[in-house]
């Protein structure tokens, strides 16, 4: 099995070079040629918006993206006969098909399988290929792109901070999800996974379409109140490009509401984003670990989908960083993966190890082992267990600080 600071030499050197020259610095824009598709606003919109998704910028493009999302559909018919010819392998050698293994027995097992490797190759496959035709479309249009980015980035409502001199952390300087550029070393990264995000989501039938951030709003929408009732304040962690940011504003129209990435280009996307549909949030390029605010200053710090991208030790220090945030009362809602230990389906690891090699998820093993709730509950927290999930089929961790 690929030991993950093998797959980092493998990425990391290009990712960190990308990420220290364009991670937090503005790019800029040839303004003399780039502001000629600019509205008044500084905004480009070239066919209009459905809701609150504009629509994307050029039909050949949407052509493409609409092939690829289809094809993801077509890939996920894979899983199925898969999984069960995993257990049929399991079968044929004496063993219980159901039985729960360790990824690396489970790989020893099945990983010269042809149908098995199918369903795996052609995931990656899709995955990547979307990607690279996104990213090439933005970086051919990059004036344009970069200019409406400068017109918004001093706009309101809500505010925007960027940190040139951020020291980007180790662990996330390769391109995760197989992204060129990763979080912080493409311009373009948050136009690129808001897109291949919708394709994503439109592909797994149990969380469903999502261009309207319907998923978002109703993962907001089931988290609790605090125990007083009282929401003045809500600080969303690694943000990305702020959909969950966005939802817990139109929740809590009044609450001051942040959300910080250490990826810049992503927050910046998403202030740009906020602002074009007047939402009143502010973001910032800070890091989860240190996020710079003062105690006790949040009624709710939540976190989508962030932890599993992180060592064990960098989740330690997140969770103490949340205890130190939220006051009294108040509640630390990290919304992630469920952590299952080192054994799992044989299938699943397998899923889980390409995942991990070919889809650039390094730390995903190691986050599964994690005794992720006994590591809030040492923080100082009393885990509600009572609580749903707040996005089905995760983890519910409703975390509230003592008073």
């Amino acid at each position: 099995m690929l030991d993950r600071r093998t797959l980092f030499g493998t990425v990391a050197a290009v990712s960190s070079l990308l990420g220290a020259a364009l991670t937090g610095r503005k790019a800029e824009a040839k303004t003399d040629i780039a502001t000629k598709n600019l509205s008044p606003t500084g905004d480009i919109n070239k066919r209009g918006s459905t809701g609150r998704f504009e629509r994307i910028p050029d039909l050949d493009l949407e052509n493409r993206y609409d092939f690829f999302t289809g094809f993801r559909n077509f890939q996920h018919r894979f899983n199925a006969p898969a999984k069960l010819r995993v257990e049929k392998i399991l079968e044929s050698k004496g063993l219980d098909p159901k039985a729960k293994l360790t990824m690396q027995e489970a790989m020893e097992l099945i990983d010269d399988d042809l149908l098995v490797q199918a369903s795996g190759r052609t995931w990656v496959s899709n995955q990547q290929l979307t990607w690279k035709t996104l990213s090439d479309y933005f970086h051919h249009h990059a004036d344009e792109y970069l200019a409406e980015m400068e017109a918004a980035d001093n706009d309101g409502p809500g505010t925007l901070e960027l940190n040139p001199d951020l020291n980007i952390p180790k662990y996330i300087q390769h391109e995760i999800h197989a992204m060129p550029g990763g979080y912080v070393g493409n311009p373009f990264g948050g136009h690129v996974y808001h897109l291949g995000q919708n394709s994503f989501y439109a592909s797994i039938s149990r969380l469903g379409d999502n261009e309207q951030d319907q998923i978002q709003t109703r993962t907001v929408d089931r988290l609790p109140l605090p125990q007083d009732k009282n929401v003045r304040r809500i600080l969303d962690m690694g943000c990305g490009f702020g959909r969950l940011t966005t939802a817990l504003k139109e929740r809590f129209p009044e609450a001051e509401v942040w959300g910080i990435d250490v990826g810049g280009p992503l927050i910046r996307y998403g202030h740009m984003r906020a602002r074009d549909l007047g939402i009143d949030v502010n973001f910032a390029q800070r890091s989860a670990e240190e996020t710079k605010f003062e105690d006790g200053y949040f009624d709710i710090v939540t976190s989508v989908i962030l932890n599993h991208e992180m060592p064990t030790e960098a989740n330690k220090a997140v969770i103490k960083e949340a205890h130190r945030l939220v006051r009294p009362g108040g509640y630390y809602y990290p919304i992630d993966f469920k952590t299952s230990g080192t054994q799992d389906h044989a299938y699943n690891q397998y899923r889980r190890w390409y995942d991990h090699r070919w889809n650039c998820e390094p730390w995903t093993p190691e986050f599964v082992a994690f005794d992720f709730e006994g590591e809030i509950e040492k923080a100082g927290f009393n885990i509600n267990r009572e609580t749903r999930a707040a996005l089905p089929g995760f983890g519910a961790r409703h975390a509230i600080k003592k008073a």
